[in-house]
C-alpha cells in the first residue's frame, strides 16, 4: 500500500511557533520533519517520542551554510508537500542609529538572509504541487509602519519580504505556491507577554491559512486569518 501522507518540513522547530506548527501538523496527520540547532533536548523531543514515529528530528544552524548543505543532501530522498521556515530574532528596541554594526548583521542575517538560502537550497525537494512558506510579520509591512519603533526588527522583516519577492520574481513560471505568513502578535519572546494571541491560538490559523493557498501559484503576503497584508 502505497504512503499517501504529506510531508512537511519545519525549519526552527524547537519551541513555541515552530514547535506549535509541527504539533499542529501532527494532529492533521502528516508526517513532520522538524529542526533544532544543537543537541540540547527539547519540546519537539518530546513531540517526537509520542508521534508514532511520524516525527523526525534534523540538526541544523540556519546561519550556517554549510549546515544548510548537508541537510538537503540527507533529504535527498525525501520530497516534501510543505517548506515552511521559522526563524527570527530581535535585539531591542533601539533606534537605528544606536544599532551597533554587529548587531544590524546578526538580525539581517538570522531574519532574512538565513531564510533565504534554505528556501533556495531546498527548493529542489518542494513537490512541484507544493509549498514554500515563511514566517514574516506586519512589522515588516511598510505600509504598516505608521508608529516605528523596533527598527531593525521592522527592516529585518521587510528585507525577507523583498528577498522572497525577488525569488518569486526569478521563478516567476514555478507552480509552487510561495507564502509569506503574518502570525499575529503572538506571546513568544519576540511578541512579549502583552501580546494578543497565544501560540495555540494562532497557529491552527496559520496552518488553514497555508492549506487554503495551497496549489495558489505566485507570491502571497497573508495573515493567520487568511487576510492579505499590504506590502
Amino acid at each position: 500500500m502505497t504512503d499517501t501522507r504529506n510531508t512537511a518540513l519545519v525549519v526552527g522547530a524547537s519551541r513555541t511557533l515552530g514547535l506549535g506548527l509541527v504539533a499542529e501538523y501532527l494532529r492533521r496527520g502528516w508526517d513532520v520533519i522538524g529542526t533544532v540547532r544543537g543537541s540540547r533536548r527539547t519540546g519537539l523531543h518530546d513531540l517526537a517520542d509520542a508521534s508514532e514515529g511520524r516525527l523526525t528530528i534534523e540538526s541544523l544552524e540556519m546561519t550556517d551554510p554549510e549546515q544548510i548543505s548537508a541537510l538537503r543532501d540527507r533529504l535527498a530522498q525525501r520530497t516534501l508537500d510543505l517548506l515552511f521556515v521559522n526563524a527570527a530574532i530581535t535585539r531591542g528596541d533601539l533606534p537605528v542609529g544606536e544599532v551597533p554594526t554587529d548587531m544590524f548583521t546578526e538580525v539581517m542575517t538570522t531574519n532574512a538572509l538565513s531564510p533565504m538560502r534554505v528556501v533556495e537550497s531546498l527548493r529542489p525537494l518542494v513537490a512541484p504541487t507544493g509549498t514554500i512558506g515563511v514566517m514574516s510579520s506586519s512589522q515588516g509591512s511598510i505600509a504598516l509602519n505608521t508608529r516605528g519603533g523596533q527598527d531593525l526588527y521592522r527592516a529585518s522583516k521587510s528585507a525577507l519580504n523583498q528577498l522572497m519577492r525577488s525569488y518569486a520574481a526569478r521563478y516567476a513560471e514555478d507552480p509552487r505556491t510561495l507564502l509569506l505568513v503574518d502570525p499575529g502578535w503572538v506571546r513568544t519572546e519576540l511578541g512579549g507577554p502583552g501580546a494578543e494571541l497565544s501560540v495555540a491560538e494562532s497557529v491552527p490559523g496559520v496552518a488553514e491559512t497555508i492549506e487554503r493557498h495551497r496549489g495558489r501559484t505566485g507570491l502571497h503576503f497573508v495573515d493567520h486569518e487568511g487576510q492579505v497584508v499590504p506590502w
